[in-house]
């Protein structure tokens, strides 16, 4: 496999691509590396690769001219992947992808960047490493480099070596052990000294399904899993960090059409399902306020039929997911009631259809780590500004690019729910 490098420091790849299994790879010819520096394509005695943008603006932009000739002056680029972090990100599956081709070239930049016009010259993939900064696309490229180049046919000696590491099945790789059997108290698993290779297997991917679930649950949604192991994954322990998550289904102060503050009655259906999603999730409650007198005995008599009354011998799950439902005339008694449940005041969150948001799901999860949070959904056309006002942050909506936003509150309140904690949380 052929490596284009184009790098105006192509000396800092000197020591990675010339030690370990690249340079037995790169001796057996398994893989190679040509190097262009855009700097051998410039005109003035200082070899200028980058000038001031246009518009005005901190840093410096790499120049075209150099970049164009540069990518001109190879006889066969194959792909052409550009380190930036506006990129598609980088995996293991699109490491699998490039391997199999027979030459590929990599743009590292530098400075703030590149001239826009490159990508309307070139056939050009952007590709990201990471939601960070470098000084340069080297180190991203290396790491392109090296986890391609290893999956070219006869690099790794063994060749199942690949196909039982990380993220190659989907999943973390299970732990590994080597001599002596005992070290300071600890001793290597029986199962891997047992001789039984059906065992050990079964045992390994035990392991790689737990690593995965504690470590890196966001990616197991992507994994290959069948019905065994399923059934690992729902009998392990884990932490579950939605019971710091709760909702309000706020009926009083909502607006109504006309931006009035009112009052609505309670539905059936939201009762029901925003129980029943709440229950799925494992969330810590779901409040409903209303400050109604006959609305709150509604309630009451609902919640009596199911939890405690005929409905739960008729349908127990159903009883189950109400069980977890608290009526309050208002929001402030929620709040109460969970900083009793917890010793900490709640991070309160508006949900709406309309605005941009102060905060997004990844975040609130982050909080919710050390802090409870409590989600108000609004009935008829949204929160009073009253309510509003009381909210420490508001969610963004949850289809904010499109101009229709109208879901039922039920609707937008398992939508929110599953983005905040997915399946493993």
């Amino acid at each position: 496999m052929q490596f284009n490098i184009i790098s105006l420091f192509p000396e800092f790849f000197d020591s990675a691509l010339t030690c370990g299994l690249m340079k037995k790879a790169s001796d057996s010819g398994l893989v190679a590396f040509d190097f262009h520096n855009p700097r051998t394509f410039t005109t003035d005695r200082h070899q200028t690769v980058d000038d001031r943008p246009y518009g005005g603006g901190p840093g410096m932009v790499m120049m075209l001219d150099p970049l164009v000739q540069t990518l001109r002056s190879i006889e066969k680029p194959g792909r052409i992947l550009m380190m930036a972090p506006k990129g598609k990100p980088f995996t293991q599956s699109m490491a699998k992808e490039l391997s199999k081709e027979d030459n590929l070239t990599i743009i590292c930049g530098r400075y703030e960047g590149f001239d826009a016009r490159l990508e309307e010259l070139f056939d050009i993939e952007p590709v990201s490493i990471g939601d960070y900064v470098l000084n340069g696309g080297e180190t991203a490229a290396l790491s392109i480099i090296e986890s391609t180049a290893r999956l070219v046919p006869g690099y790794m000696g063994h060749e199942d070596s690949g196909e039982e590491e990380s993220f190659s099945s989907g999943l973390l790789e299970y732990p590994h052990y080597t001599r002596p059997v005992e070290y300071e108290g600890l001793t290597v698993p029986e199962v891997l000294r047992s001789g039984d290779h059906k065992r050990i297997a079964e045992w390994r991917k035990e392991q790689s399904l737990k690593l995965t679930l504690h470590e890196r649950p966001d990616i197991l949604h992507c994994a290959p899993l069948d019905a065994n192991d399923m059934e690992t994954l729902k009998n392990e322990d884990r932490e579950r960090i939605g019971r710091n998550l709760y909702c309000a289904l706020v009926h009083y102060p909502v607006v109504n059409k006309e931006n009035k503050s009112v009052a609505v009655s309670l539905t059936n259906l939201d009762i029901h399902d925003i129980a029943r999603c709440s229950c799925t999730y494992g969330l810590g409650g779901y409040y409903i306020s209303t400050p109604i007198a006959d609305q709150q005995q509604m309630l009451a008599d609902i919640l009596k039929h199911w939890v405690t009354g005929a409905g739960t011998t008729a349908n127990p799950d159903r009883g189950e997911a109400l069980q977890i439902i608290k009526g309050v005339h208002y929001i402030e008694e929620a709040i109460e009631d969970i900083i009793e449940r917890t010793g900490q005041r709640p991070l309160l969150v508006a949900t709406s259809a309309r605005g941009a948001g102060d905060i997004h799901y990844e975040q609130l999860r982050d909080v919710m780590v050390d802090r409870p949070i409590l989600l108000l959904f609004g009935t008829a056309h949204g929160l009073a500004p009253q309510i509003l006002d009381m909210c420490d942050r508001m969610l963004r909506p949850v289809r904010y690019l499109d101009g229709y936003n109208h879901l039922s509150v039920r609707t937008a309140a398992a939508i929110i729910i599953d983005r905040i904690l997915g399946d493993a949380l």
